[in-house]
């Protein structure tokens, strides 16, 4: 029976890919089960299934070969999930009853858990006319809070997230708003964005020049492209938000240009998918096949590489055929164009285990040269299954030799494809694979460095006792394994002290030989200058990325998970437990974390101030006490009840969350006030809405709350500094941080994108 490398990875196993029944008894009992399940399931399709399922299984043993979640999770269990990770939706059309029907659309894909990507440039801008209606348009942001509020529905009813990406061109006249939409910490908060940007707009931006917002034939604005671009990376520096599509790049080298546009892709970036597109994921994990690590002879195994990456293909071609969809034109799709997106894990680790430092100029050399040896092996097997079972319907041989990333293939596979055409349309993308590769020994994720080497972690247990352990890299393990205590050399480098444009470099050499796009965060230091974080994006256009996506860490966005120097440990952990109910009040501790909110009442001279002090329990962050303040002795007997009364209430546990509806219920028959272009009927009203916001902050509840922000300057701590962007909603802790385009916790590895 396989021994997991480390607890967490048998607990991600049995957490997330276990097959179990409706009343939690486990159907797996190993994770060779699992393997078997997996194995047996895709090999159904084949004319000699017993044949397949023993390679299939070898292929799965010792977490060689890594399916994404979903096939994981889902193949051979009998359920009604589709295997596919991710889609991109219908074109949406600019009316009422078309958009409202790729709603519906979307709804149904989510249920079955699918991530989805949408482009909201074909809806018309916010203010155009509305012809028959004698009404103003109100634009693609207005729609886009239709669609997470849909997300946010389906989330309620308990069925698995799919995450969202929206899309907007560089030229649609809301291209100012959807770039800004963010800095609203309560709004889209389903939704990834990213700025499809145009190659034409680029050069505008390095000369300078106008650049013109239009919707079909109409002008609606003329500025300087300079100042847009600015204005992308100015949000993005500061929220994140929104990252950088170079659509044309991927139009232009697209193998199916010659039958298919491209205008979104999937949530986390690396699937670029027409209309209806969809794609599964499977990662091959280099750092098992590392022959003699950290020897003298130190090589990556070429032949167990070539075999283990035939038999992917050839599994992930019949997943095509195994799965389900949500919707008919997503399985026509799939079913025309075979799309696969096999790519890598664990890259960082095999980089380690031959002495190469991420980032130099070795490094992307050696990821170029594997990259290039997977996508070869790649294309002959898909040729392989074409002579077998027939090339993807739509293969039109002179159209797709002459496509862009076709253009650099070795000279032989494009003979063999010519003459027996391909069975797979795209066969290579680099995905997030942050859980998949903690359930593979905690090995590097995707293409990404080495996050930490090691940290302490605290998990729960069903007794209500906590263990500690310690998680640690899997190359760091190989290397206590082998040499003890002695030092780790200085070529082992984590995201800690990595310059971005090493980040840049590692992406550029994998994109070359990758066919769809890659997944990847550049982790950028939060006291870059400005300046230094836009060469960050220029760079990436200058050497052939299909996009970036970066992540700073400040206030707003939270902050990249520390790693002390001496202990090489994270900050601890506690796994989660549900709401809490209670029959005696809480103890306050000595020290609790807090926020201070400042509120201006316009009839009022003075400003309140609220202080929310959080607890956490079981890995959940929840309420705990209220203060409310004012120089305005007027208020003083109200807001002192206010405090005690709300306070006593958070003290008791549960579900607490009625205190601020019944608090925004309050109207005041002298009248409201409009905070924020939003009509607030009290002042106890705009206090519950505060305090919705910071419910909504800590992740005690979902919504988008009433829009109101914290007071910088008047936010506080009791203790250490003030929490760094969202926290967890899985444990509570304030670690969530951008993994490979996806917001990821590094306390309980929740993910953003499902």
């Amino acid at each position: 029976m396989t021994r997991f490398a480390a607890p967490i990875s048998e607990q991600i196993w049995d957490m997330k890919y276990r097959l179990k029944e409706a009343d939690g008894t486990p159907v797996d009992r190993t994770v060779e089960d699992s393997w078997r399940r997996i194995a047996r399931s895709l090999a159904e399709v084949e004319k000699d299934p017993a044949h397949w399922e023993e390679r299939f299984y070898a292929a799965l043993e010792d977490f060689k070969y890594l399916p994404a979640g979903r096939i994981t999770a889902g193949a051979g269990t009998g359920r009604n999930v589709t295997l596919f990770n991710c889609f991109v939706m219908g074109t949406i059309p600019d009316s009422m009853s078309g958009i409202f029907d790729m709603l519906k659309e979307a709804a149904l894909t989510m249920q079955q858990g699918g991530g989805i990507g949408y482009d909201f440039s074909t809806i018309r801008p916010r203010g155009a006319d509305v012809l028959g209606v004698a009404a103003d348009a109100s634009g693609p942001l207005s729609f886009m809070d239709v669609w997470d509020a849909m997300c946010r529905t389906i989330m309620s009813a308990g069925s698995r997230r799919g995450a969202m990406m929206a899309t907007m061109r560089c030229d649609h006249p809301d291209i100012e708003d959807f770039i800004t939409a963010k800095s609203d910490s309560a709004r889209l908060r389903m939704f990834n964005l990213s700025v499809l940007v145009t190659d034409d707009f680029m050069e505008a931006v390095k000369a300078d020049g106008p650049w013109e917002l239009k919707f079909g034939d109409k002008v609606y604005h003329t500025l300087q492209a300079r100042d847009l671009w600015n204005k992308i990376m100015q949000s993005t520096y500061d929220f994140a938000e929104p990252g950088v599509i170079f659509i044309d790049r991927i139009n232009k080298a697209n193998n199916l240009s010659y039958c298919e546009t491209i205008a979104a892709t999937n949530p986390c970036g690396e699937q670029p998918l027409p209309p209806y597109g969809a794609c599964l994921l499977g990662s091959i994990n280099l750092a098992r096949l590392v022959a003699d690590p950290f020897g003298k002879k130190a090589k990556l195994d070429q032949d167990k590489l070539d075999e283990l990456v035939r038999l992917a293909v050839r599994m992930m071609d019949n997943v095509v055929d195994a799965s389900q969809f949500p919707l008919h034109e997503q399985a026509l799709e799939a079913q025309n164009k075979r799309r696969i997106g096999l790519g890598v894990t664990g890259l960082a680790d095999a980089l380690l285990m031959l002495g190469l430092r991420y980032g130099s100029d070795e490094a992307a050399k050696q990821t170029e040269d594997w990259l290039h040896a997977i996508a070869r092996s790649a294309y002959l097997a898909s040729v392989d299954l074409a002579k077998e079972k027939g090339a993807f319907p739509l293969f039109d041989a002179d159209k797709y030799l002459a496509s862009g990333t076709m253009q650099q293939m070795d000279d032989d596979v494009r003979a063999e494809i010519a003459k027996h055409g391909i069975r797979n349309a795209l066969l290579t993308s680099i995905a997030p694979t942050g859980t998949i590769s903690l359930y593979a020994g905690n090995v590097s994720s995707g293409i990404e460095p080495v996050f930490a080497y090691a940290y302490t972690r605290k998990v729960l247990q069903k007794d209500g006792s906590r263990t500690e352990e310690e998680v640690v890299d899997y190359a760091v393990q190989m290397w206590r394994d082998k040499f003890g205590d002695k030092e780790l050399p200085d070529y082992f480098v984590n995201a800690q002290t990595l310059e971005p444009l090493d980040h840049v470099r590692m992406q550029a050499a994998a994109q070359k030989w990758v066919d769809s796009s890659i997944s990847k965060t550049i982790n950028c230091p939060e006291d870059i200058s400005f300046e230094g974080f836009k060469d960050v994006y220029m760079e990436a256009y200058e050497t052939g990325c299909k996009g970036c996506t970066t992540y700073r860490p400040n206030d707003v966005t939270g902050s990249v998970l520390s790693v002390s120097e001496e202990s090489e440990k994270a900050p601890e952990i506690d796994a989660g437990a549900d709401v809490i109910y209670m029959a005696e009040p809480l103890d306050r501790p000595q020290a609790l974390e807090g926020h201070t909110y400042k509120l201006k009442w316009p009839d009022s001279e003075h400003a309140i101030y609220l202080t929310i002090n959080d607890i956490l329990i079981g890995g959940h962050r929840r309420p705990f006490e209220v203060f409310i303040n004012s120089k305005n002795m007027e208020h003083y007997a109200w807001t002192l009840a206010l405090t005690r009364m709300i306070s006593a209430v958070f003290r008791r546990g549960g579900d607490v969350s009625f205190v601020v509806e019944e608090l925004k219920a309050v109207f005041d028959p002298r009248g409201g006030a409009w905070m924020q272009g939003k009509y607030i009927p009290s002042i106890l009203a705009a206090i519950g809405g505060v305090i919705e916001q910071h419910l909504i902050r800590i992740g005690f509840i979902e919504g988008e709350g009433m829009g109101l922000k914290s007071d910088p300057k008047a936010e506080v701590m009791a203790v250490g500094g003030a929490p760094r962007g969202k926290a967890c909603p899985s444990c509570g802790q304030f670690e969530m941080r951008m993994v490979e385009g996806c917001m990821t916790c590094m306390s309980c590895g929740y993910s953003k994108c499902g």
